[in-house]
C-alpha cells in the first residue's frame, strides 16, 4: 500500500489586488493540483512572477489560498506542528546583526528545539555547513554562499519531515551550488520530502520530478529528462567563427525563428521555434537540454528586437588604446583579513571583462574599490581615464553600477526610483523623460511602475537595477551578478542588451556565477581566496588546467582551477 503523500494540493487558486487603482486582480495561482510522496524531491521552476513564491508561502502557512485544498502531513497548514516543516524563504530571512550562533539558536527555539538540550544536533549542523569557525560572526558579514548555508541550517534545525526551500542557490557560485544541494541531502532524513524552487535548471534536474509553473498554472509535471522533450528537433550547433564570438551570437538572437542561443567553447548553439535549421551554413542537430525545454515552454513567439538600451549609447571608439578600466595592484585589508590582494587587469573600450570566483573570493570587494565605494589599502584604480585616488566623484559619474544586492529604495515605486536615479546623474526635463521611457519599454517595467520596489519579484528587481545603471548611458558599466534569480529567457535578454551596449564602445566589467554567461566575455579573471589564479580568454582558461589537457567546458575549467589552488594551499598549510 502506497504511503500517504506529505504534500497534497487540489485546485489551489490565489489572486492579489492589482498594483494600480482600477487594475484587474492578479491571478497568481490558477487551479494548481499536485502531490508529493515521502522521500521525494520536487523541483519547482518557472519564470519571474509565475507563481512559485506564492505557492511556497501558501505551503508555509504565510498566505491563505482563495480556493482549493492544501494539506501538509495530513493537515491544513494552520493546524500543522511547525517543527514538522522547514521553510527557507528567498534571501534566507536571517537577522544580519545577530551572529551565526544567535541566528541558529533563535530558529531552533522558534521550532521547539532547545539548543542546550540538543548539542549533538547543533554540532552536526555546524560541522556539515562548515560554519563552526564562524559562530561569532554576524550574519551580515558572511559571504553569499555561507549565508545560504546558515539559512538552510535554520530551516532544518528541527529535522522536519517536509523541507520547503525557496531559491536556496540564488546568487551563489557553481561550487557553492553543489555544496548547498549536498547539504540539503545530508541534513534531510531518508523520509523527508523536499520542494526546491529555482530558475537554475541544473539544480532542478537533480530532483526526482519537476513542476513548471507559468502564469499560475502547471505547464509540465514529470521527470527532469522529460522537460527537454519539448525542445527535441529544435536544437542545433555549429562552429563559431573566429574573432566574432559576440557578434555571431547577436546575429543569431535577432533571427525571428530563434528562441535562444549560447556560446559553448568553439560552438554556437541555437534553439529554434520550429524544427528547422537556422539561417546560415554548418548547423548540425544536437540533443536538447532541460533548460531548452524550459525556454520552449516559456516562449511567447515574440522575436527579439535590436536593443533599445544600446541604441541610446554613443559610439566610443575614439581612444581604443586607452584602458577604460584599470586595476593596478588593488589590495583591500580589514584588520588581519585580506579581502583582495594585488588584483591587476585592464578593460578596453567595447570589451566585456568577467570576474569569476566562488562567493567570498574578493570579486565584489574589487568592484567596490573600482566604483569608489571602498578605498584600497594598496594599489589604485582608474575609470574612464580618471584616477580614483584623486578624482573619485568624477569617476563615479562616468560609470553605471548594478550592485549584487538590490540597493534602490524599497519604499519608493519603480517610477519614483527611476526619476531619483536620473536626477542624481543630472538628467532633467525632456532628457530625463526620454531616458526613463526607454528603460521602461526595453525592460518591460510598465506593469510595475506604481509598485513599491521592495515588493517586486526578484527578477523584476534585477531589471529595475539594470535600468537604473544605464539611464545615463555611461562609458563604463559595472554589473555585479546582473542575472541572479532571473529565468533563462530574461537572462537571454539581459545579455542581448549587455552585448549590444559593449558593441557601442562601452567597457563592461561583470561578475557572474553562470559559466555559460562567462562565455560572452572577451576575457575573464578568476579570483579565489582574494588572489588571481588565472586570466585570459575563455579558450585560454580551458587550456590552463593542469596536465596539459583542455577542459570540456568553462565550468569544468573553473572547478579545476579552484580545486588546484585549494590543494596547493592545503599542502602549504600542512
Amino acid at each position: 500500500m502506497a504511503e500517504a503523500p506529505l504534500l497534497r494540493l487540489e485546485g489551489v487558486s490565489k489572486r492579489f489586488k492589482g498594483a494600480r487603482r482600477r487594475a484587474p486582480p492578479v491571478e497568481a495561482l490558477r487551479g494548481v493540483s499536485l502531490s508529493l510522496a515521502p522521500g521525494r524531491r520536487l523541483g519547482l521552476v518557472g519564470p519571474d512572477a509565475g507563481g512559485k513564491t506564492t505557492l511556497m508561502r501558501i505551503l508555509a502557512g504565510l498566505v491563505t489560498s482563495d480556493a482549493g485544498m492544501v494539506e501538509l502531513l495530513g493537515a491544513p497548514p494552520e493546524q500543522l506542528d511547525r517543527s514538522e516543516v522547514g521553510y527557507m524563504p528567498q534571501g534566507g530571512a536571517l537577522y544580519g546583526e545577530l551572529t551565526v550562533r544567535q541566528n541558529l539558536e533563535l530558529y531552533a527555539r522558534l521550532r521547539g528545539v532547545e539548543p542546550a538540550d540538543s548539542p549533538e544536533r547543533m554540532e552536526h549542523l555546524y560541522r556539515l555547513t562548515g560554519l563552526a569557525p564562524f559562530q561569532d560572526r554576524a550574519a551580515s558579514k558572511l559571504s553569499g554562499g555561507m549565508r545560504q548555508k546558515l539559512a538552510m541550517a535554520c530551516a532544518v534545525v528541527a529535522a522536519p519531515r517536509l523541507l520547503l526551500l525557496d531559491e536556496p542557490s540564488v546568487g551563489v557560485d557553481p561550487v557553492s551550488r553543489q555544496e548547498i544541494w549536498q547539504l540539503a541531502m545530508d541534513l534531510s532524513g531518508p523520509g523527508t520530502s523536499l520542494v526546491w524552487t529555482t530558475n537554475i535548471l541544473e539544480d532542478a534536474a537533480r530532483c526526482d520530478e519537476i513542476v513548471l509553473l507559468h502564469e499560475g498554472e502547471i505547464r509540465y509535471h514529470g521527470p527532469p529528462q522529460g522537460l527537454a522533450g519539448g525542445a527535441e528537433g529544435r536544437c542545433f550547433s555549429r562552429q563559431l567563427p573566429q574573432g566574432v564570438r559576440r557578434k555571431a551570437l547577436q546575429d543569431l538572437l535577432l533571427d525571428p525563428g530563434v528562441i535562444s542561443g549560447r556560446i559553448e567553447g568553439a560552438q554556437l548553439h541555437a534553439l529554434t521555434r520550429q524544427p528547422r535549421i537556422p539561417a546560415g551554413s554548418g548547423w548540425k542537430p544536437v540533443a536538447a537540454r532541460p533548460d531548452e525545454g524550459f525556454a520552449t515552454m516559456l516562449d511567447d513567439g515574440a522575436a527579439l528586437q535590436p536593443s533599445a538600451l544600446a541604441e541610446a549609447f554613443p559610439l566610443r571608439f575614439d581612444q581604443p588604446d586607452q584602458p577604460a578600466i584599470a586595476a593596478i595592484g588593488l589590495t583591500r585589508r580589514y584588520g588581519d583579513f585580506i579581502a583582495a590582494q594585488d588584483i591587476s587587469f585592464s578593460v578596453r573600450p567595447g570589451e566585456i571583462f568577467g570576474l569569476l570566483g566562488p562567493n567570498g573570493a574578493g570579486k565584489s570587494t574589487t568592484f567596490r574599490m573600482l566604483c569608489g565605494l571602498a578605498t584600497p589599502s594598496h594599489g589604485r584604480g582608474t575609470v574612464a581615464g580618471r584616477d580614483l585616488s584623486v578624482a573619485r566623484a568624477e569617476a563615479r559619474q562616468a560609470l553605471g553600477y548594478m550592485p549584487q544586492k538590490f540597493s534602490l529604495y524599497g519604499d519608493l515605486s519603480v517610477a519614483a526610483n527611476l526619476r531619483f536615479v536620473a536626477g542624481a546623474y543630472g538628467l532633467t526635463g525632456a532628457m530625463q523623460k526620454a531616458a526613463i521611457d526607454r528603460i521602461i519599454a526595453a525592460l518591460g517595467l510598465e506593469p510595475f511602475l506604481d509598485s513599491a520596489a521592495g515588493l517586486l519579484p526578484l527578477g523584476v528587481k534585477q531589471r529595475l537595477a539594470l535600468g537604473a545603471a544605464v539611464l545615463h548611458t555611461p562609458p563604463v558599466l559595472f554589473l555585479d551578478e546582473p542575472t541572479s534569480g532571473v529565468d533563462p529567457l530574461v537572462r537571454r535578454e539581459f545579455w542581448h542588451h549587455i552585448n549590444a551596449i559593449a558593441a557601442r564602445g562601452t567597457a563592461v566589467l561583470v561578475t557572474t556565477h553562470f559559466m555559460d554567461e562567462a562565455e560572452n566575455c572577451d576575457r575573464v579573471l578568476v579570483i579565489n581566496r582574494s588572489q588571481t589564479i588565472a586570466q585570459g580568454t575563455p579558450d585560454e582558461l580551458r587550456r590552463a588546467i593542469p596536465g596539459g589537457k583542455v577542459a570540456p567546458s568553462l565550468e569544468a575549467a573553473f572547478f579545476s582551477l579552484i580545486d588546484t589552488q585549494r590543494r596547493a594551499l592545503a599542502e602549504v598549510e600542512a
